[in-house]
């Protein structure tokens, strides 16, 4: 909170840039001394008017946001849980260090006022961590409000995907593809999910390496739409068999499509009459 600190500071009638510098938080990378030679400069009336408007709006914003806060728990904790963490604790937090990136509140202090966990509601709403999918940090609530917790409704996977618009509508006849695409479906929960993959570009993780690898393969269009069809199909498996997400599950995926993938090359090497020999490494003289 070093900005707004000097901010308030500032507008308070403070200009001196050896006391503002010492309101620098600890983990600011900055130096004081950096962030005091920053200080240095003309107060102009009309900056710090601008400066005056501009903290009463974000302070009207930040006011704005925590009553839709409370708003959501109120309409959140009116539904039934599905399981009490006083008995279920919640799994391991895997994205904790994204979770404090996108932090849209920040910590309890003098700028800030407490809200409730949503990671937690989350949980008992869904009676699994579905925060831990990756691209579903920030959207499980639009989520549930689109397509509840109930997923009898879809049978499968398939028909959930289907009912998503986030599956190939191939046009086939007589056993040939006439025409190659995906459904032209209009569908909320379809475009979270799509938002949801597209956040995933630069995820140094299983799903995020999936992603690039279908972007490479297919185009940004139909990437984005592929990895959007197995963050869904993670998200019913996980809600419908009540199964938290296991990330160890992407290494033996990898596992199988690396011995696919091998098996494969032995195979056409076999029919064009050669034979794949590993390379053996010398050992170092």
């Amino acid at each position: 909170m070093t900005g707004l600190s000097i901010v308030d500071a500032i507008l308070g009638g403070q200009r001196d840039p050896v006391e503002l510098a010492k309101l620098r938080d600890p983990h600011i990378r900055a130096s004081e001394e950096t962030i005091r030679k920053s200080l240095v400069g003309n107060w102009r009336p009309e900056h710090l008017f601008a400066l005056k408007q501009s903290r009463q709006i974000y302070q009207h914003y930040q006011e704005q946001i925590a009553a839709c806060d409370e708003e959501i728990e109120k309409l959140v904790t009116g539904f039934p849980p599905r399981v009490d963490p006083e008995t279920r604790p919640l799994p391991p937090d895997r994205k904790k260090k994204l979770r404090k990136r996108h932090r849209r509140t920040p910590e309890p202090g003098p700028h800030s006022k407490a809200v409730f966990d949503t990671r937690t509601e989350a949980y008992k709403l869904f009676g699994v961590d579905v925060t831990q999918i990756p691209g579903l940090l920030l959207m499980v609530f639009r989520l549930f409000s689109e397509v509840g917790r109930d997923m009898s409704r879809w049978p499968t996977a398939a028909h959930f995907v289907s009912w998503l618009g986030l599956c190939p509508d191939n046009d086939i006849s007589g056993g040939r593809v006439l025409w190659r695409g995906r459904r032209k479906v209009k569908n909320p929960a379809g475009q979270l999910f799509r938002l949801a993959a597209y956040s995933l570009h630069h995820e140094q993780g299983p799903m995020g390496d999936y992603l690039r690898r279908m972007k490479s393969k297919l185009g940004p269009a139909a990437a984005t739409t592929a990895t959007a069809h197995k963050i869904a199909i993670v998200f019913y498996t996980m809600v419908k068999s009540q199964v938290e997400y296991d990330a160890t599950l992407w290494a033996q995926r990898d596992t199988q499509r690396d011995q696919r993938i091998e098996a494969k090359l032995k195979r056409q090497a076999q029919q064009r009459g050669y034979r794949l020999v590993p390379i053996e490494e010398k050992p170092a003289a």
